[in-house]
């Protein structure tokens, strides 16, 4: 077993909540993910990078748990299956560049009125 320190930012979504209510701001959650891991940003990558965002838009919307980005990247976007909340994780990422995008991301749940719980976790296994 490595002797790896994971980093996590946890976004518990407040109780009530929804996958649907993640809709309005998704997109923009997931397109700084994949802008911070330098994925699909060139042009001929973006149909590519559409359907992506599609299918995990498609998943919201039908209030179910969507995929995503857990590819080998700088920072992932993990969706458990036994909670209401995600996760950004790294492996590579300093500490504080994980927290800046972490906070990134919170403000952009607050501003789509989502309310949610942030907490720090180094040994996720997920």
């Amino acid at each position: 077993m490595s002797s790896t320190k994971i980093h996590s930012y946890h976004f518990i979504l407040n109780k009530g909540t929804e996958y649907r209510d993640l809709v309005p701001v998704f997109p923009d959650i997931l397109n700084l993910i994949l802008a911070e891991n330098d994925h699909f940003q060139k042009p001929e990558d973006e149909e590519s990078h559409e359907m992506f965002v599609y299918m995990n838009m498609a998943d919201l919307q039908d209030n179910r748990k969507p995929e995503g980005y857990n590819r080998k990247a700088k920072y992932r976007l993990i969706f458990p299956t036994d909670n209401m909340e995600f996760y950004i994780r790294s492996f590579t990422a300093k500490p504080a560049d994980l927290l800046s995008v972490a906070e990134r991301v919170g403000a952009m749940l607050s501003a789509a009125g989502i309310r949610y719980e942030m907490a720090e976790n180094q040994d996720c296994l997920n």
